[in-house]
């Protein structure tokens, strides 16, 4: 799996994401579902478990940057 299968994939957030935390999102690919270790884009601010996000950066294996999918994640 490369870099350009994981972008822009969206997620949902299972365990906080947030500057100086490591988080857990939950992302559907190869016809299921896996959990990558996530942490958010630059100028991303504390994403709450059940936002739903895009990834932005895939560090192999497991690691994501997100972002919020919709707007303003408050």
């Amino acid at each position: 799996m490369g870099e350009s299968d994981m972008v822009g994939l969206d997620g949902r957030v299972t365990g906080t994401v947030g500057p100086g935390l490591v988080g857990e999102v939950i992302v559907r690919i190869r016809g299921g579902a896996e959990h990558f270790l996530a942490h958010p884009a630059p100028g991303t601010g504390r994403l709450a478990v059940g936002t739903v996000v895009t990834v932005v950066e895939y560090l192999p294996p497991r690691t994501v940057y997100v972002m919020a999918a919709y707007g303003d994640a408050g």
